[in-house]
């Protein structure tokens, strides 16, 4: 028998070198390997007839389908379930609406300190889910607290208890852009208008506006039917809703034909920062009038009959009086040069400035929290409380102006221009103007464009 007539079990051909029938079979094999292996060289149908051939059976086997099918099926299936709070939920009746089959978790929620913030929930918060398919608590989610104390609280099955832990929110940051035009003189009713689809202007933004640009602008007589205004400005999101507001980005405000622009620019390194008009200058005073909220000034910057010594003596700063307790801001950009008890001042605070300007906060009842040497703060941070510690005979701060190291009439000092930015920080400022000042253009109606001041 030719030695391929059994070696599958079927029977085959013969293969005789001067069968024509042979050579049309082995031809058709030839053929069939270059096609499957892709040669690039075709060998004469006579020197193939020449050559043995062979065919080998193998059985090749097939996955076991039903036991992926079975392990499929032991694994468990979750289920993800969103609901809002409604007026007179209960954590019984919030739950059903989950899905959530577990008396075990409801106690847990209604025990753990961290997961009773749960119920206190307000109308219309969103609440998320996790359950298996018998209706177990797997994860449960929910956002406290509002606008700059946002917290997620997790509930989470471990094993056959739970556990619940805290964390601040991941808030999406967007930037709106929105022009108004005054068309009653009120800016509030321009903001309350919905002109854009945008909804009503947030007071937090109306209240930015005005204190941006009040050095120049009346808001209470100055505005007029015809002016408008653009503006850009940060706001914070979770879940699809709006948590909060942020920082006025830009702002543009064109009253009777002029236009006053203001941007905001923050040092990278430093995230001091403030708002400067469109070439670089800054818009906010050098110093604040006054680093406090005082009732009077019992003593100002004179010779006086000092109250403790009873002597005749140079008092070298401004004396305002003002309840105990109540906040000390710095009233300019710069660094902490001492901070902590000194003599007849008390507990001090010295800050250094620009230039050669220092300023220094005496009898102060306490410090702000972690004020140390050598921290930047910026221009309205609090850095102390009004007391009456050192030589003070009632609760008022001791206010110094220096220049130099030498004291001078705080209330004496007047038009001190801050700090300007250098170079690098210029660099970095034009391209923030120059994206801001696009935002405008666009804001703007073609053909009404107003000279900047």
């Amino acid at each position: 028998m030719n030695p391929i007539q059994k070696i599958t079990g079927k029977r085959w051909f013969g293969l005789a070198d001067t069968s024509r029938k042979t050579r049309i079979v082995a031809g058709g094999a030839a053929a069939l390997t270059l096609c499957a292996f892709g040669a690039t060289a075709v060998a004469p149908i006579a020197d193939l007839a020449d050559t043995p051939a062979k065919s080998i059976a193998q059985d090749l086997q097939l996955p076991n389908l039903s036991d992926q099918i079975a392990a499929l099926q032991q694994e468990q299936q979750q289920f993800i379930h969103e609901e809002r709070i409604r007026a007179g939920d209960s954590l019984g009746t919030v739950f059903t609406r989950l899905g959530i089959e577990d008396q075990q978790a409801q106690a847990f929620v209604r025990s753990d300190k961290l997961a009773r913030n749960i119920l206190s929930l307000k109308t219309g918060k969103r609440i998320q889910a996790e359950t298996d398919e018998n209706g177990l608590l797997l994860t449960l989610r929910a956002t406290i607290g509002d606008k700059d104390n946002v917290k997620t609280v997790t509930v989470m099955r471990k094993g056959e208890k739970f556990v619940s832990n805290q964390a601040a929110a991941q808030l999406e940051r967007r930037v709106e852009m929105r022009s108004r035009e005054i068309s009653n003189g009120s800016l509030y009713s321009a903001t309350d208008a919905n002109v854009d689809g945008g909804g009503q202007m947030p007071d937090s933004v109306v209240n930015q506006i005005i204190e941006m640009f009040s050095n120049n602008i009346d808001f209470r007589g100055d505005l007029k039917r015809g002016d408008r205004f653009n503006v850009v400005y940060e706001t914070f999101w979770l879940d699809g809703e709006m948590v909060r507001t942020g920082r006025i980005l830009a702002g543009e405000f064109i009253n009777r034909g002029v236009a006053y622009q203001s941007v905001w620019y923050e040092d990278p390194v430093t995230k001091q920062g403030g708002y400067y008009s469109l070439d670089g200058k800054s818009l906010k005073k050098g110093f604040l009038k006054s680093p406090v909220a005082f009732n009077r000034i019992s003593s100002g910057f004179s010779m006086r009959m000092h109250p403790v010594f009873g002597v005749w003596k140079q008092h070298k700063g401004v004396d305002m009086a003002a309840p105990t307790g109540t906040p000390i801001r710095a009233s300019g950009d710069g660094t902490v040069d001492f901070v902590g008890a000194s003599n007849g001042y008390g507990n001090m605070v010295v800050l250094n400035h620009w230039s050669n300007y220092s300023t220094a906060y005496g009898h102060m009842s306490r410090f702000a929290s972690n004020l140390r040497r050598g921290q930047k703060v910026a221009q309205g941070d609090v850095i102390g409380y009004v007391g009456s510690t050192g030589w003070a005979t009632g609760p008022h701060l001791h206010y110094e102006f220096r220049v130099g190291g030498q004291a001078t009439d705080p209330l004496a000092m007047k038009n001190i221009t801050p700090q300007p930015l250098n170079n690098s920080e210029m660099s970095r400022f034009k391209v923030a103007a120059a994206d801001m000042s696009h935002r405008f253009s666009l804001l703007t109606p073609a053909g009404n464009a107003m000279a900047a001041r």
